[in-house]
């Protein structure tokens, strides 16, 4: 029985129920007076509580997603095998995905049972409405393997573009959330299909994956001394291995990451921190600065560079005492509902060139996927407006000889972004 199947809900529903029968029907034996009699009361009270807290437990898990196995609910990861290194073999662009891919390669089929119970997503011919792909994800230098979905658009497998790179979005789920969420719940690859089939959203390849590299601890996108290497692998494993597998943009003005909760902070955190992997984020619902709790250990370590490892976590200690990367900022706050609306007007006033930065502001939202949904167009369409469309193309491996011409690469239908291009709208707002 699988941890999210429907079945281990049935049985846990079934346990609590039984469980509850059990204590009205054995409760006036427990009644008496005597020391076995008040134990037997607290035990049979204590193991009824949870059983059912086991089984809301199983079907809240069951609905969300945010544990996919016994093993990541005990803490056991999966790990890279021995000697994986870049898949030198692959076609560069090609796309060794489909199908069955190569032993060794950093971006591997996975099974589609997470991805089955998804609603919505394309169907028919890819080459019309797109595709969804299940995979796992390899880092070369952390040895981490991680879940993630990807949406291709319909252009990539059209016969005009076959040679022609795209731009990617990695979208990361928050704590402790999962890819299904990100289909689900916040409904990234149908939303971005919806712009992308009405030209509201240049075609883009979205990476949905989750930045809990090592369940159930929350690692909030943080290279922990000792411990996993959350950044690194975000940073450059996730690009390294994608461009190993997929037609993607090579240059970071193609690439953007995007996020809710706290993996809207670690999208902001990622771009900041490494302007050369992404140079665009768009955050929901963001917190400014990483901090230690129960969910995320010690993060920093100890001894004296424990307080400029966290210094270099807190955006706002950032922007007042390091330079500045050329970056452009989305952040989305709710002025009522949210918590975190004084922290984020903070933030924007604090921002200065050569940065950028623009926001979503309701007035009237929730920490929650609804209110994420809202504010999904706005922020897709406006990092679509940052990216720029790769105008490198895939080399013919197979047709041209070492030396050979390389033609131009075909229209795309959308204008090439430029990096010096007009400055983006201060204030994006959206009305509930």
């Amino acid at each position: 029985m699988g941890l999210t199947s429907e079945t281990t809900v049935y049985v846990m529903a079934t346990l609590a129920a039984v469980g509850v029968a059990l204590l009205v029907w054995l409760w006036p034996r427990f009644a008496r007076q005597g020391l076995w009699q008040v134990l037997g009361r607290l035990v049979a009270i204590g193991t009824t509580q949870v059983v059912i807290i086991a089984a809301f437990a199983c079907w809240l898990n069951s609905s969300y997603q945010f544990f996919g196995s016994w093993g990541e609910l005990f803490g056991q990861v999966e790990t890279a095998p021995v000697g994986v290194t870049q898949a030198g073999g692959a076609v560069e662009g090609v796309g060794t995905v489909n199908g069955a891919a190569l032993k060794g390669s950093l971006v591997q089929p996975a099974g589609y049972g997470q991805l089955n119970q998804v609603s919505g997503l394309p169907t028919g011919p890819a080459a019309v409405n797109g595709r969804v792909e299940s995979v796992k994800v390899v880092g070369r230098r952390t040895g981490v393997v991680d879940p993630a979905f990807v949406y291709l658009p319909p252009q990539y497998f059209q016969k005009a573009y076959q040679r022609q790179r795209f731009p990617v979005i990695v979208a990361l789920s928050g704590y402790p959330g999962s890819i299904f969420n990100l289909a689900q719940h916040l409904k990234v690859p149908q939303i971005a299909g919806e712009l992308q089939k009405s030209g509201q959203m240049q075609p883009t390849i979205m990476v949905m994956i989750r930045p809990t590299i090592a369940p159930p601890r929350d690692t909030e996108c943080v290279n922990v001394p000792g411990g996993p290497q959350t950044e690194t692998f975000l940073a450059k494993d996730l690009p390294d291995a994608l461009k190993s597998a997929y037609r993607v943009g090579h240059d970071a003005s193609a690439w953007g990451v995007m996020g809710y909760s706290s993996g809207g902070s670690c999208a902001l955190q990622l771009t900041m921190r490494d302007p050369h992997a992404y140079t665009t984020a768009a955050a929901l619902s963001p917190d400014y600065k990483v901090k230690d709790d129960p969910t995320t250990g010690s993060l920093f370590g100890s001894g004296p560079g424990r307080a400029e490892r966290s210094n270099g976590h807190d955006l706002m200690w950032r922007l007042k005492n390091l330079p500045v990367p050329q970056v452009s900022v989305l952040v989305a706050e709710s002025k009522h509902g949210e918590r975190g609306y004084p922290q984020t007007k903070a933030f924007i006033k604090a921002v200065r060139a050569p940065m950028r930065v623009v926001s979503i502001q309701p007035e009237h939202g929730s920490h929650n996927f609804p209110t994420w949904v809202q504010e999904m167009p706005p922020a897709l369409k406006w990092m679509s407006q940052q990216l720029t469309f790769p105008q490198d193309v895939v080399p013919r491996h197979h047709r041209n000889k070492p030396g050979s011409v390389v033609a131009d690469p075909p229209k795309t239908g959308h204008a090439p972004l430029r990096a010096d291009g007009p400055e983006p709208t201060p204030t994006a707002r959206t009305r509930r």
